[in-house]
């Protein structure tokens, strides 16, 4: 009797010793669990969340119109800027991670989401082109594919930056041509009957390089060819060259046209106050008023998109053709980054801007995530009371009787004693204050 008694306490004290255990492992479990949701949500969803609100804009047609015949067939395009791929001298790894990552899930989510036919980013791909070595460069290129990858039926472009290529007084035709080799190095091109122009903008200088001039006369033999476009009856100059679609293009390039200053662009993405009224330098900051005009003057587009700035601004120039800045597509850069949606046909645009997730939501997310999760262990140690006891033992206290009332808190016992007000009929008016246990 007394070998099973011993034999009942030493299973009782196992089980005893066991419940501690597996209530650690049960909040283990739920911390696991928190840190796990926390990072889904911040990494994958969120860009789910923000993205899926974006939406093709609807461009007018001749059907909508009330016209007859077919309607003129829409592209699809996603124009983005300076996404600045840190390289191998500048780039902190952690900064790496973080910022890369953000732009792999932003515009993975986007081309599922929203099923682009065509990408523009327009310059700054990478951060130090302009100094990478041919090592260095080849892995900023694989780094760049692997977030920027597409499936085959979506095409994908770029024009050069200050940063692809360097500065004026950096470039060269090596750094050149080894950017178009990674891109397609075609400056003019049509799909769906409509024109996009995608110029070297550090090229135009206006110095008579031999960089520059050979960008000069391309320009002006794609003008020639647009301008023939555009002829009902063809001149004889033309010559026997396959004909352009007849639409006036679109200007795609890293470096603004020219204009004094950011004072007049307006919205949440726009330069902060302190920079807005900064002059911009010619040549540095936009393109010269020289350049400028040419390019106007020598391709006429019905749009101009640019970036560099890293953030927006829509201007515009001689009769009436807009130019919008696109803002940098990067945490590194903005912290609410976006990029265009553009419903196009061969003589309509229509432009919308999708925002992507505001590095410092994700990060107050983090930030209190963490804090809970503090607060829990603390908590589930013993170290601080639990807030639902607290709160259910404070309820507790306040209780009343009927016709009672509650005063503020009294320190005269302790911290959480309330002294409620017991009114005496037979007090003639006057208040009797009682303590309660």
């Amino acid at each position: 009797m007394a070998a099973e008694d011993t034999a009942s306490t030493r299973l009782g004290a196992g089980r005893q010793h066991l419940r501690p255990l597996k209530r650690r492992g049960l909040v283990l479990l739920r911390l696991t669990a928190i840190v796990f949701a926390v990072l889904v949500f911040c990494e994958f969803l969120i860009y789910y969340l923000v993205i899926f609100r974006c939406s093709w804009p609807a461009v007018k047609t001749p059907a909508d119109a009330g016209g007859l015949g077919t309607p003129e067939p829409v592209l699809r395009a996603m124009f983005l800027a300076d996404t600045h791929l840190l390289g191998a001298v500048r780039g902190h790894w952690l900064d790496k991670l973080r910022r890369e990552w953000q732009m792999e899930r932003a515009f993975q989510t986007a081309l599922w989401l929203l099923q682009p036919e065509v990408v523009f980013i327009l310059g700054d791909v990478f951060d130090e082109g302009k100094w990478s070595s041919s090592q260095a460069w080849a892995d900023d290129v694989g780094r760049f594919w692997k977030i920027f990858r597409h499936p085959p039926h979506v095409q994908l472009r770029a024009v050069a930056g200050n940063h692809d290529i360097g500065f004026h007084y950096q470039m060269n035709t090596y750094k050149i041509k080894r950017f178009e080799k990674v891109f397609n190095p075609e400056k003019l091109f049509s799909w769906k009957g409509i024109n996009f122009v995608m110029v070297n903008s550090i090229a135009l200088e206006g110095d008579s390089c031999d960089i520059c001039s050979g960008a000069e006369a391309e320009l002006l033999e794609i003008s020639h060819r647009l301008n023939c476009s555009r002829e009902e009856h063809r001149p004889q100059e033309c010559g026997d060259r396959q004909r352009l679609p007849a639409s006036a293009p679109i200007l795609l390039q890293h470096f603004p046209l020219y204009r004094r200053n950011d004072a007049n662009c307006s919205g949440e993405d726009a330069a902060p106050p302190d920079e807005k009224y900064t002059p911009f330098k010619e040549r540095y900051d936009a393109l010269s008023q020289e350049a400028s005009r040419k390019l106007l003057w020598w391709l006429r587009p019905r749009l101009v998109l640019s970036g560099h700035t890293h953030s927006a601004c829509e201007v515009l120039h001689g009769a009436g053709v807009l130019e919008v800045s696109v803002p940098s597509f990067s945490w590194r850069n903005r912290n609410n980054p976006s990029f265009i949606m553009g419903s196009v046909t061969a003589t309509e645009y229509a432009l919308a801007k999708c925002y992507l997730p505001c590095e410092d939501m994700v990060l107050t997310t983090y930030c209190t995530a963490a804090g809970g999760l503090v607060l829990l262990t603390l908590v589930h140690a013993g170290l601080v009371a639990s807030p639902f006891h607290f709160g259910w033992n404070m309820l507790r206290k306040f209780k009343t009787t009927p016709g009672t009332s509650l005063e503020p808190l009294s320190f005269s016992h302790s911290l959480f004693t309330m002294r409620p007000v017991v009114k005496d009929s037979h007090s003639q008016g006057t208040e009797i204050y009682r303590d309660f246990p």
